[in-house]
């Protein structure tokens, strides 16, 4: 392998420009050259051989991290936050480009999915870039004699590790506000999706100096593990599973080092009564995330529905499900693309094997995968809803990540805030009524980070983005990222009584 340009072996007219780990400035191998497929979740075939990083490549690029810190940490704010809006202008000349590759490795649909993915991360780097002013401290007034004021500096190594079903978009919310803050990152991309990672890399790399970003490649359990145990390494920030990231946390307490997380979830989406029309109906298919496979933390799957409302609101949802053009992630034509792998499809397809077999709930669309016809050569999955009276079964509680939905008739509003709370999960919330002053303070009850009401829409630059409890820590895409997670405050008392 090289770093030029390579077609990919799963559709030729997909060009993979990298497919090595980018190192102090240099596109590399693994260590010891070792491999492994990333695979087309719509045909399953394999695209190209990365590198399997092992915890030698996380040292080399750790320490090549470490070394490119001393100088970038002192490059003025205002000149790192210029460098970002370059970043940002080379990557939207480059959108469409990164926007076939993320279709292509991930199954996300270019129309729906990658192309709008594809352009935020520009617009991640040109946000980010903007906010490089607010570095900022502040002084005390403790009189004449005494100057005391306070300073943002920059923490040091970051260890960024993204997941793969919104891959750039995540990369770029970490490595932005990390480099904007004066820090150096190496992140660890995503087996499953890692080319569009490579793609920014390879773009960031034209502007920044050697060692300031590093990006590797491989397996969660060694390269990954071995950057989140790295004594040099002074950040981490992990979007993943909740499971893998009270690993994380662990990991790192013996060092009390600071850590973001962004988790999982499992969504409440509440209804009233007085919503039981197309707008409502829309935008719970928007909180569900349908058009990505329902592949996302803040998938409103848990659905409350007012039961004097509850068959009917079904059935409306229902028909607007099977309006989603499923197919080939590449097409224009395509709504809603594949799961990223067999392991979800199978993870996916169980859960729903498992709610077929459940006496007391009934399916109201869906169902299984297809076993034959075009949609049978890749995983891909149709839209699932279950109609259900409890919150407790297991496909009311378990994060799925696949579009499987659950919905349970509720009567009293104090009853549905507490079921809509009964989740050790709190991510994201959704309510909808006419009656705003009701949905804003049913919002204000919910045990979430990100509540939204009367819509189900994705996150905007400026809001405050993260979860409550077992969803995580810290919050991204938003100037508290940047100040909160990725910089830290100092206090400096100076005596001018000489």
């Amino acid at each position: 392998m090289n770093a030029s340009a390579q077609n990919s072996l799963a559709d030729p007219s997909v060009c993979i420009p990298v497919a090595l780990q980018l190192i102090d400035g240099k596109w590399r191998e693994s260590a010891d050259g070792r491999t492994i497929p990333v695979e087309c979740p719509a045909n399953r075939r394999t695209i190209l051989q990365i590198p399997r990083g092992s915890d030698a490549d996380a040292d080399s690029a750790v320490r090549a991290a470490l070394t490119a810190f001393e100088r970038w940490r002192r490059v003025a704010p205002l000149d790192r936050g210029r460098l970002l809006q370059r970043i940002a202008d080379a990557l939207e000349s480059r959108a469409e480009e990164l926007a076939r590759i993320v279709a292509h490795e991930t199954g996300n649909a270019i129309r729906t999915q990658s192309r709008p993915e594809a352009l935020m991360a520009a617009a991640t780097f040109r946000y980010f870039g903007g906010l490089a002013s607010e570095l900022k401290g502040s002084t005390l007034p403790l009189g004449d004699a005494v100057l005391s004021y306070t300073r943002r500096e920059p923490l040091g190594v970051v260890a960024a590790i993204v997941p793969w079903n919104a891959p750039i978009s995540i990369a770029a919310m970490k490595i932005a506000p990390a480099l904007c803050a004066g820090n150096t990152v190496v992140l660890k991309a995503a087996e499953d999706a890692p080319f569009g990672v490579l793609l920014i890399a390879q773009v960031c790399s034209e502007f920044l100096p050697p060692g300031v970003l590093n990006v590797i490649t491989g397996i969660g359990e060694e390269c990954g593990a071995a950057l989140v145990s790295h004594p040099l390494v002074n950040k981490i920030s992990f979007t993943g599973s909740t499971s893998v990231g009270k690993g994380v946390l662990a990991a790192t307490a013996d060092r009390v080092l600071p850590v973001s997380l962004e988790l999982g979830g499992k969504s409440p989406a509440i209804v009233f009564k007085d919503a039981d029309e197309d707008w409502a109906v829309e935008g719970v298919a928007g909180s569900m995330r349908f058009t990505r496979q329902s592949q996302s933390c803040t998938a409103g799957s848990r659905l409350f529905v007012h039961e004097s409302i509850y068959d009917s609101f079904l059935e409306k949802l229902a028909v607007r499900a099977q309006q989603y053009v499923i197919g080939d992630p590449l097409s224009e034509a395509t709504d809603t693309g594949t799961l990223i792998s067999g392991k979800q499809f199978e993870q996916v397809r169980s859960y729903i094997e498992e709610g077929l077999a459940e006496r007391d709930v009934k399916l109201i669309l869906g169902g299984l995968p297809p076993t034959e016809g075009p949609l049978s050569q890749g995983y891909f999955a149709q839209p699932t809803i279950f109609a259900s009276t409890s919150n407790a079964w297991r496909l009311a509680r378990e994060e799925i990540f696949g579009p499987v939905l659950v919905a349970i008739p509720w009567r009293d509003e104090q009853d549905v805030i507490r079921m809509a709370n009964q989740s050790h999960y709190g991510l994201a919330g959704y309510v909808f009524s006419k009656d705003v002053s009701r949905a804003i303070r049913v919002a204000h009850e919910i045990d979430s980070g990100w509540i939204q009401v009367n819509q189900g829409k994705g996150q905007a630059f400026g809001q405050p983005y993260g979860g409550f409890k077992q969803s995580g820590l810290g919050k991204e895409c938003s100037i508290e990222s940047l100040l909160e997670d990725f910089s830290r405050l100092k206090s400096v008392t100076v005596s001018l009584h000489l």
